[in-house]
């Protein structure tokens, strides 16, 4: 169904993802705020999935349901965005794959705040393509009414989901619980015989994720909270072709997260302070084949620690400032046992005078693997009553993950056509500028529409390497003489030119119904200087095209989300799959309720039943039909 994204006016707004708070109109940059009632309205069962409605964004999924996908904006890879709760950074230091692992359930988020563009100035490394925050109910500082509400679905493929979630406040005492769960056995993909020796046998596209999250947050005076935050994600899946497209590749996956926060805020008469301490771990068992040895277990590790203070100067004036050091660490049997720290600090101020607000930052980063780093950003937005005019730049900055800096660095006799790290690369280094603007025509129309260019140097991809040129530069063990590996590299220089549009429709009929729709279109060109052919880099959606609509009509709903994605085609023949060069998808939900607090809905997902992959090899759902129930208390 339609998420009724951006339909207040841009000036009322207030995001938090720019460290100052600041309305939509003020912040110079293209964001996007879905609201829990957004959420609640799209036929989402998973982060994932309610991203992938916003445009620009770009989900990579390898399977249905959340099962896992890549986060991809403005044309970036996947380890370029930065994945936030409530202000801290989670983002995996094994890889970026698993940054759409987000342990919060869907009934405890307040809302999610989706900056596009460049954020290193703000928010350090990792936020190049852009930032994705999201905000949970106790985090936020509004009183709530005590409420209960969850959904119990069922469908083809024993597929159950169910979710639940829980809100008590009682004094100065806030205390929140979500549940969910999404299981099935799974798709059957048939046996395929690929040549006479050669027969692939059938497997089932089986998945099984829980989650559970709890907050709560204390008003210890009128200045000063204490809020927790604690969580545990689940997920064990079938995992063929999620990373290689292999013949010999039966994987399957077990991936263990959790993630801990504490916070301590005083709010003053002119100031805000805060200081934070978040920890998130994850294990992962990777088995590639039951065939032979092949079991990859890795523990990961983040433990993060900021400290900031805003102070309002003058009704013009906002400065802001804050540090912040982190431990990245990783056992790991392939990879190797590692660990490195780092640090940052930042400084920023808002100048706003009458329609013109501005706001410049500066943040340096040091970290054991890439030095010292200085990050500038500037901002500026002007408002022509309806009209709002914004323009940005600034400078972004990522580091290698452990997988990319040591995977396979530990393991002997490798054979041809595997990833292998490169313990030498060095950060990533962009600049990004955009332009863009905002118009609320009137109370049923409003555009959006931004410009962009990022001109990357030094970024990191696997590239198809001889070993011969690989040398000693890799720790590992024994190369095959003239075989080629996939080494990661520093590919010179990438750059990314592009346009989104979104355009927002919603009319009220009498009392009783209403018509929401609304679309976005998102054209991405990138290319490199060397014509380097990698694996990440240009595997974006060069045309990306996402349709929602919802028509409500007293008690029944009706709800059709669309999607068209346009890329580069892809072929194995190992495996005889290919990678079509665009699809088409549809959603359809019809809800009715029962009572005030009570309905029914149904689901039927990916309509016309399309045979199509995101990643060469991993096959998505077809048509897969679902009913359940939903409440409120």
């Amino acid at each position: 169904m339609l998420s009724a994204q951006q339909t207040t006016a841009i000036d009322t707004i207030q995001v938090s993802s720019t460290r100052i708070p600041l309305k939509l109109n003020e912040t110079g940059r293209s964001i996007e705020v879905l609201s829990a009632a957004d959420i609640a309205k799209t036929n989402a069962q998973s982060l994932d999935e309610v991203l992938q409605t916003v445009p620009g964004i770009e989900i990579q999924s390898r399977g249905g349901f959340g099962t896992q996908g890549d986060i991809l904006m403005r044309g970036s890879t996947f380890t370029q965005v930065l994945v936030l709760i409530d202000g801290m950074r989670i983002n995996d230091p094994l890889t970026g794959h698993f940054n759409s692992y987000i342990p919060v359930t869907l009934a405890q988020i307040h809302s999610i705040e989706i900056l596009r563009g460049a954020a290193s100035a703000a928010f350090g490394a990792d936020a190049v393509g852009g930032v994705i925050n999201i905000r949970t109910h106790t985090f936020v500082n509004q009183s709530k009414a005590n409420h209960s509400k969850g959904d119990l679905a069922y469908g083809e493929h024993n597929l159950v989901v169910a979710n639940q979630g829980f809100a008590w406040y009682k004094g100065d005492l806030k205390l929140g619980i979500g549940l969910s769960g999404r299981q099935s056995s799974g798709e059957e993909v048939a046996a395929k015989m690929i040549d006479t020796t050669t027969t692939l046998e059938a497997y089932n596209t089986y998945f099984d994720i829980q989650t559970i999250s709890a907050s709560s947050a204390y008003r210890i005076n009128e200045r000063s909270r204490i809020k927790a935050f604690a969580s545990f994600d689940h997920r064990d899946f079938d995992a063929r072709y999620f990373y290689t497209t292999s013949s010999f590749d039966k994987s399957t996956e077990i991936v263990d997260n959790s993630f801990y926060r504490l916070q301590f805020e005083n709010i003053g008469d002119k100031s805000i302070s805060d200081i934070n301490v978040s920890f998130k771990q994850s294990e992962d068992e990777f088995i590639f084949s039951p065939d032979f040895p092949s079991t990859n277990t890795h523990t990961a590790r983040l433990l993060n620690m900021t400290a900031n203070h805003l102070y309002y100067l003058n009704q013009a004036w906002t400065i802001k400032g804050g540090l912040q050091a982190d431990k990245r660490s990783i056992q790991s049997n392939d990879r190797g046992d590692h660990e490195d720290w780092h640090f940052g600090g930042y400084g920023m101020g808002v100048f706003k005078k009458r329609a013109l607000a501005a706001t410049l930052s500066l943040r340096g980063d040091y970290d054991q693997n890439y030095g010292f780093q200085l990050s500038p950003g500037l901002n500026v937005a002007y408002t022509f009553n309806k009209l709002v005019l914004r323009g940005s730049t600034g400078k972004s900055i990522r580091a290698a993950d452990y997988t990319e800096r040591y995977v396979s660095n530990n393991l002997m006799n490798l054979t041809p056509g595997r990833s292998l790290g490169n313990p030498e690369l060095l950060a990533e280094s962009s600049w990004s500028t955009e332009v863009g603007a905002d118009l609320n025509l009137n109370q049923h129309w409003t555009i959006h529409t931004s410009l962009f260019n990022r001109l990357s140097s030094q970024l990191i991809d696997f590239v198809s390497t001889n070993e011969s040129e690989i040398g000693s530069v890799s720790e590992t063990g024994s190369l095959q003489d003239g075989a080629d590996y996939f080494f990661a590299k520093n590919v010179s220089s990438v750059q990314t030119n592009g346009l989104e549009l979104s355009i927002n429709y919603k009319q009220s009929i009498g009392d009783n119904a209403s018509v929401q729709c609304r679309a976005g279109y998102t054209y991405l060109d990138t290319s490199n200087e060397d014509d380097v052919i990698s694996v990440y880099i240009s595997s974006h959606a060069k045309h990306l095209l996402t349709g929602q609509l919802n028509i409500q009509w007293q008690r029944l709903s009706l709800g059709l989300n669309s999607l068209y994605k346009e890329r580069n085609p892809a072929i194995v023949v190992g495996i005889d799959e290919h990678l079509n060069a665009s699809y088409w998808l549809f959603n359809t939900r019809l809800g009715f309720d029962v009572t005030e607090r009570t309905g029914v809905h149904f689901e039927l997902r990916n309509l016309a039943d399309v045979e199509y992959q995101n990643i060469l090899g991993a096959k998505m759902p077809g048509r897969w039909f679902l009913g359940g129930l939903h409440w409120s208390f």
